[in-house]
């Protein structure tokens, strides 16, 4: 299959422009891989704009619980399942392996090293991807260039050779006044962290407030150096 979907995503490339690749790409994917595309959502500000922009298409959708995610997300998950009318596939950690990795090092080692930090993540965010992803063609994520400067040259629709799957970011050109205002105008639920000061979220004890004219990502993993801070999930050629 690898062989045959790199040809298709050759061919989407070669066929679509970087201006074409909207909101509208959307039914075009899943209009070519039915029951194929699935999107992933972390209940924040831009996952709450692509779960309204695909909840009439015939694209999945799933959620990566880590075990330690705010209570906030939690309630976000549940508005979200009445607001859209979607079942939202979770995926865990597995069970022994996290196991093994808490009873070794601890249950807060990951404020250790950054060794420590990315092997918490890829047991609870990493492998569990590789699950969610299995038997799709296409991934569809919320991610913004705005998000971190090495994003900022990522382009919309890329191959992933990791995941070998096709990845589409319909907002990744938007900014973060677009998306805020089109979550009030649709009256979208949403994490209420994001008025506290909370702008990228993700696991409670990882993630802090950030301050004014601190970076968009200044409060994940806040006590590493700031070229060091991602988490694995998308990794980027």
């Amino acid at each position: 299959m690898e062989n045959t979907l790199k040809i298709e995503f050759n061919k989407l490339l070669e066929s679509s422009s970087e201006g074409a690749l909207n909101a509208d790409f959307l039914q075009i994917l899943a209009e070519k891989f039915p029951g194929e595309v699935i999107f992933s959502t972390s209940f924040s500000y831009e996952d709450q704009v692509v779960n309204h922009l695909v909840k009439n298409l015939d694209i999945d959708i799933f959620t990566l619980d880590t075990g330690r995610l705010f209570e906030q997300t939690y309630e976000t998950w549940t508005s979200s399942r009445a607001f859209f009318k979607k079942n939202i596939k979770a995926y865990y950690p597995d069970p022994e392996a996290l196991q093994e990795f808490v009873s070794e090092n601890g249950p807060d080692s990951f404020y250790q090293s950054v060794e420590k930090r990315k092997a918490c993540c890829n047991i609870r965010k990493v492998q569990p991807l590789k699950k969610a992803l299995h038997g799709y063609k296409v991934w569809i994520t919320g991610l913004r260039s705005e998000h971190s400067a090495g994003r900022g040259q990522m382009p919309q629709l890329e191959w992933d050779p990791d995941h070998q799957i096709i990845k589409f970011h319909p907002i990744l050109h938007w900014t973060t006044q677009q998306v805020a205002d089109y979550v009030q105008t649709h009256q979208l639920p949403y994490n209420y962290l994001h008025k506290k000061g909370f702008v990228s979220i993700g696991c409670e004890p990882c993630t802090r407030a950030i301050k004014e004219g601190e970076d968009f990502r200044a409060g994940r993993w806040w006590w590493e150096d700031a070229d060091k801070k991602e988490c694995g999930l998308h990794v980027h050629q």
